[in-house]
């Protein structure tokens, strides 16, 4: 399934892996719209022979995938998830990557302040429900669940489950450790 996503008015074609249950989206559409560079492509190898440590990265990490071009054909372009485009953001030196820069160094900083104080995820995530429109009863009951749901899945760990279909599987497949066998 390939499909394609807007940035501003700008199109980055994208495309789902089902083997990696990511989308891919073009790293050179995006170097185009946050560079606005008429030739992209030469400004990403530019930009990876000065970053020799971003051009490891993406070589590494960034999948060749089929995506068709404006003109309608289906060309081999180097895709990279959220992840990958974010990590190439931040070597692009554009006035158009501040706010995405801007945003992670943020991000970051929260996530880091969560490190000291868990509390403070607890928080962010009821805040996050909050401002999607879920009512207090609503997220109450999520947590809730999330905390049983977590529970449940460390005793089954505990009693062997190891695979995701035996966790599935686990209330019919696992007697309880304790139990006594019948006596023959």
């Amino acid at each position: 399934m390939s499909r394609i996503k807007l940035f501003e008015s700008a199109e980055i074609r994208s495309i789902w892996s089902e083997d990696a249950q990511l989308w891919y989206f073009s790293i050179v559409d995006v170097v185009q719209v946050l560079t606005d560079s008429v030739n992209p492509t030469d400004y990403l190898k530019k930009l990876r022979k000065r970053d020799t440590e971003l051009g490891s990265y993406l070589g590494t990490n960034c999948p060749q995938v089929a995506m068709r071009t404006a003109s309608g054909v289906q060309r081999q372009t180097l895709a990279g998830s959220a992840e990958q485009l974010l990590r190439l953001i931040q070597s692009i030196p554009s006035p158009k990557a501040e706010p995405f820069k801007r945003l992670l160094a943020q991000v970051g900083y929260e996530r880091l302040e969560e490190i000291e104080n868990p509390e403070l995820a607890a928080q962010r995530m009821r805040a996050i429900y909050q401002s999607k429109g879920d009512s207090p009863e609503w997220i109450e009951k999520r947590v809730r669940g999330i905390a049983s749901r977590d529970e449940l899945t460390d005793e089954w760990q505990i009693r062997g489950v190891k695979e995701k279909r035996e966790f599935a599987l686990g209330p019919l497949m696992f007697a309880p450790v304790d139990a006594q066998q019948p006596a023959h």
